[in-house]
Order: structure tokens, then C-alpha cells, then sequence
């Protein structure tokens, strides 16, 4: 008898909510065992419900990503209950909406730990695993802001920024060790995640992810992905993609465009509560699962995606069509069939269909 093959361990931190819990579902569908790392305890029974409902194992582990000693031993619990970690899913984040002139360092400092730093120390528990293995796959969970930068975001757009380039450097090094340890980082657009309904925000309407805006498992599909293959970079959604590369082209026009429209894209109809709780310092309380209010004004699909991710495929049938353009082309028009030129004559009254 052939022993089966054992269940693929998975670390997912920000496994509460929005991507991170849409991930969740994403890899429990496949029977994944997962370590699920969040601060929300609440949240992450709801979590390990809906992976053993898939058929998948779950463990809790409450923990804030922003200290290296937990995140360790989140990490060590992973290998203890569920066994060796295959994947290592860098997600948890928080941000706020503000200017930059009434942002305090204390705010600072809090979305550096959480959103850039809370990545080193996964990264760094992960590989400390992964490396004597010699394989593994750690995914960053990105953005379109980790390349170009927007107005009321800048605590955010720094931190992933930050994570870009620990990336580059992380990748370099594996590269040079000749490791099999494979790093990803998966860009996205707008997501409609519950974040915009507890994000702390001085803004004064409601915030709102910038249109158009996607459904998060679009994301949770590229982060799978990614998990399997060794892409460096993932970009989902056009937006992503023009934000990264009109940045690239024209990034004088994109401070100009986003100085007259940055404000208002990210809010919407209603003045914002100002009383409501934020989870910059602690998580609010319940379950708020992976969708936020925007359902009606997000996509579940990409078509974007979907060619970045069979990009091969679609290069295979464009060298085919191409192949097959040049066949039908590379004969003059109006030349002879061979039997022509060899003075072959269909038969008077003979059947075309008995010489094709």
C-alpha cells in the first residue's frame, strides 16, 4: 500500500478577516492544515470552524505580529501540533487615513511594527525552518502602494514599500545560497475587506478602498499561486498593474493626478463616526469574516489575473496562431496546387471530395 502524502502546513498571519481569511478558506479547500495568527481570538474560532468544515485542521494561535518573541512561538506551536510549515503567509496589517502633517510618531511607529516589521519577524521564524529543510514558500502580501505611493496612506505606503525592498534583498541572498526556498510577493488593487469599517481615519466621510475595487478572493487565488510557483511578483488587477507601471513612466503626472483625486477616491457618501472603534492598538471585538460593505461595487473575477497566471499557456497559443498565420501567408496568392504543376487534372465528372 502507498502511504499518502501528508497534509501541506500553512501559516497564515491576519488570518482573522478580509484577505487573510479569504486565504484561509482558499487553502483549506485543498485540505491544508493551517496555523492561523491574528490578535482577534474571536475571529480565529470563526476561522478554524470554517477550515474544518472544508475538511482541513486549524490551529489558534493569538498573536501580535508586531513582536518578534510571539510570532516565534506561533511558529514553534505550528511545528509542534501541525508539523514541518511548507508555507508561510505574511498578511496582517494595519494603517491609518491622515495627513501626513497630523500623523503623531506614536501612529508611526505602530504601523511600521504591524505592517513591515510583522513581516521581517514571520519571514525570519519562517526561514529559520524552511532553510535546514532547503524548501518552503513565503509569500508577501503586497500592494499596488508598495511601488507607488498615495495621499492619507503614507504610514501604509511606507511600510509596504519597506517590505518591496526586504524582499529584493531576501531573494538576492536566497539566489546567491543556491536555496530552494521560494519568495513571492503578491501586489494587489482595492480590496473589499472589513478593514475601511475599523481603520483609525481622520477623514471626514467614510473611508473606502479607491475604485475599482475587487472581492478578496481574487487575491486569495494569486496568493495560492504564488505558494506553488516560483514567480517573484504577482500583480493583480489592471489597476495594479497601471498604478506600478504609470508610477514607473510618469510619476510626476501620477503626484499631479493623485493631488486632485487621491482625497476623494478614498472616501464615500456619509460623514465618518468618529467615535466608532479603530483596531490600530487592539482588535475590535467579533467576527467580521473576509467581505466588507462594498459587495455590490466589487468583482469576484480579473481577467487580468487570470492571464498573469497562465501567461505560458496564452504564450504557447500565440506562438501557435502565429505559426499558423505565417503558413497561410507564406505562399503567394493565386499559386498552383503541386498537382497542378505536375499536370494532374481532376477527372471530368469525378467527385471533388475523393482528391482532398
Amino acid at each position: 500500500m502507498s502511504r499518502s502524502k501528508p497534509a501541506e502546513v500553512v501559516v497564515i498571519t491576519g488570518a482573522s478577516a478580509g484577505v487573510g481569511r479569504a486565504t484561509v478558506r482558499a487553502f483549506a479547500d485543498r485540505g491544508a492544515h493551517i496555523g492561523l495568527v491574528a490578535r482577534n481570538r474571536e475571529a480565529l474560532e470563526g476561522a478554524r470552524q470554517e477550515v474544518e468544515e472544508r475538511g482541513g485542521k486549524a490551529l489558534v494561535l493569538p498573536a501580535d505580529v508586531a513582536d518578534p518573541d510571539q510570532v516565534e512561538a506561533a511558529a514553534a506551536a505550528v511545528e509542534e501540533r501541525l508539523g514541518p510549515i511548507d508555507v508561510w503567509v505574511n498578511n496582517a496589517m494595519v494603517s491609518v487615513f491622515s495627513p501626513v502633517r497630523e500623523m503623531t510618531p506614536e501612529e508611526y511607529q505602530r504601523v511600521t511594527d504591524v505592517t513591515y516589521h510583522g513581516y521581517v519577524w514571520g519571514t525570519l521564524a519562517a526561514l529559520r525552518r524552511m532553510l535546514p529543510r532547503d524548501r518552503g514558500s513565503i509569500v508577501q502580501v503586497g500592494s499596488a502602494l508598495a511601488y507607488r505611493g498615495i495621499p492619507l496612506q503614507s504610514a501604509y505606503c511606507a511600510a509596504k514599500h519597506a517590505v518591496q525592498g526586504f524582499c529584493d534583498s531576501l531573494r538576492s541572498e536566497l539566489i546567491h545560497d543556491g536555496s530552494n526556498v521560494r519568495l513571492s510577493m503578491v501586489q494587489l488593487p482595492a480590496i473589499n475587506t472589513p478593514q475601511f469599517g475599523w481603520v483609525k481615519s481622520r477623514l471626514p466621510r467614510k473611508p473606502q478602498p479607491v475604485p475599482p475595487i475587487f472581492q478578496p478572493e481574487v487575491a486569495a487565488r494569486a496568493i495560492v499561486w504564488a505558494a506553488d510557483h516560483n514567480r517573484r511578483e504577482v500583480y493583480v488587477g489592471w489597476p495594479t498593474v497601471k498604478a506600478i507601471l504609470g508610477d514607473k513612466i510618469a510619476p510626476g503626472f501620477a503626484d499631479w493626478y493623485l493631488a486632485r483625486n487621491g482625497y476623494e477616491s478614498q472616501q464615500y457618501d456619509g460623514l465618518a463616526d468618529r467615535h466608532r472603534l479603530d483596531n490600530l492598538w487592539e482588535p475590535v471585538p467579533g467576527d467580521h469574516g473576509a467581505h466588507g460593505v462594498f459587495d455590490e461595487r466589487a468583482t469576484g473575477h480579473s481577467l487580468q489575473l487570470w492571464a498573469n497566471l497562465h501567461r505560458g499557456l496564452l504564450a504557447l497559443a500565440g506562438a501557435g496562431l502565429a505559426g499558423a498565420l505565417w503558413a497561410a501567408f507564406r505562399r503567394p496568392a493565386g499559386s498552383e496546387t503541386a498537382e497542378a504543376r505536375a499536370g494532374v487534372a481532376e477527372p471530368s465528372g469525378a467527385p471533388g471530395s475523393l482528391w482532398k
